[in-house]
């Protein structure tokens, strides 16, 4: 019995030897995966020398491999030379190994547009050569040391931001006069003809379509707004045909020439008593400034305030020539809706020289740049003695906070 066992064990150990492990056979058996490659989306953002480097150029090929199996060109152009007016075109490419060519029209002027480049890569590095022709104007291509970009690339370049806070908790980011529509292209125009007769200032430069704006369909206007009108009117604008946003943005208060204070003693019902402030701000400046009030005035479209002194010059007292400094204003809530404090950002003085005494007068002219670094007017502690005045508070920008 025992020798039995003794054989039958040998047997057994001799199979497990002779046989492979069940595991380690299906390793060897199975064979490699393999997963096709699909088609890939690359982008170049740049092709030199059209429209004398003026064109804004996209092209989007997709790939199966290194081979172009489809390509779109988006170019977004002047209309003429030195104009800011763009128009742009879009067009499918039919490929034909290297030779990318197409036609279409473009979309502002609705001139007639043929493409025809010849495609070349080397290694990382890609060639465009040939024309576009755009109306009767014919455009050589010569372009190379060109890079692409992945689709995560071109998107992340893509993002921008129109500047607009639909609903701003305060005006510490956003300026209280400072107000700005998105609006669909075709309806722009009528929504700026809309603004006709309205109290509100427009900002030239947001009148320009940009190459954004084209491939986007719509445009940013920028505007000026009495602040305590602004509420009421960025209301009106969201309700109106082709606004897709609406709210304040950037504007000419600057937080460190700005004063909250208490509202109660400076409204009359629930609007500020602008010329009562008026009169108080005036009365410190006079003092800081060393100047006689001349006059104020309040902008009615922008509610913005222009108050301006008068002085003997002091570089010279025997010629009796004068000062005028003009010194710019805002006041607004603090923030959008119900609060009870109010907001006032005063600018820098602004002063010029002229003779305005009796008889034959003293042609001056003045050639110091006030843009230059560190050359800005002093203003004497007109803003501190503002505050104080106020009982108001001043902003610190390095906790972000009133103090």
């Amino acid at each position: 019995m025992r020798a039995l066992l003794v054989c039958s064990t040998a047997l057994f150990a001799a199979l497990l030897a002779a046989s492979p492990h069940p595991a380690s056979a299906q390793m060897k058996l199975s064979p490699k995966a393999t997963t096709p490659s699909g088609p890939e989306t690359r982008y170049f953002t740049s092709i030199d020398g059209l429209m004398d480097g003026n064109a804004d150029v996209i092209l989007k090929e997709t790939r199966q491999g290194k081979t172009v199996t489809a390509a779109v060109l988006d170019v977004c152009y002047p209309v003429a030379k030195n104009s800011d007016r763009k128009d742009r075109f879009v067009v499918n490419l039919q490929v034909a190994g290297q030779t990318l060519t197409g036609t279409t029209q473009s979309v502002g002027e609705k001139a007639p547009v043929s493409v025809k480049l010849l495609r070349k890569q080397a290694g990382d590095s890609f060639e465009f050569r040939g024309q576009i022709s755009i109306g009767q104007v014919v455009t050589e291509v010569t372009s190379s040391d060109n890079s692409d970009l992945s689709e995560k690339e071109f998107q992340d370049n893509q993002t921008s931001d129109d500047g607009i806070t639909p609903q701003p908790k305060d005006f510490t980011d956003v300026s209280p006069e400072a107000i700005a529509v998105k609006v669909k292209l075709d309806v722009a125009t009528d929504f700026l003809k809309s603004l006709k007769g309205q109290a509100v200032e427009v900002t030239l430069a947001s009148l320009t379509v940009g190459c954004d704006a084209l491939r986007a369909g719509e445009q940013t206007i920028s505007m000026s707004v009495d602040p305590e009108r602004a509420g009421a009117l960025l209301a009106k604008f969201k309700a109106m045909p082709g606004v897709t946003a609406a709210g304040w943005t950037a504007g000419m208060t600057e937080m460190d020439r700005t004063i909250r204070f208490a509202a109660a003693d400076w409204r009359e019902g629930d609007k500020i008593s602008k010329d009562k402030l008026a009169a108080a701000v005036a009365n410190v400046l006079s003092r800081t400034l060393a100047a006689k009030p001349a006059s104020q005035s309040f902008n009615p479209a922008t509610g913005k305030l222009k108050l301006v002194f008068k002085r003997p010059n002091p570089d010279f007292p025997a010629l009796d020539l004068t000062d005028t400094i003009e010194v710019a204003g805002l006041v607004s809530p603090d923030k959008p809706g119900t609060t009870d404090k109010l907001m006032l950002w005063i600018g820098s003085p602004a002063t010029t020289t002229t003779d305005e005494s009796s008889g034959a007068k003293l042609n001056l002219s003045d050639d110091a740049s006030v843009d230059e670094e560190g050359d800005q007017p002093d203003d004497n502690g007109s803003i501190e003695a503002l505050a104080k005045e106020l009982k108001g508070q001043r902003w610190d920008a390095d906790k972000s906070a009133w103090k």
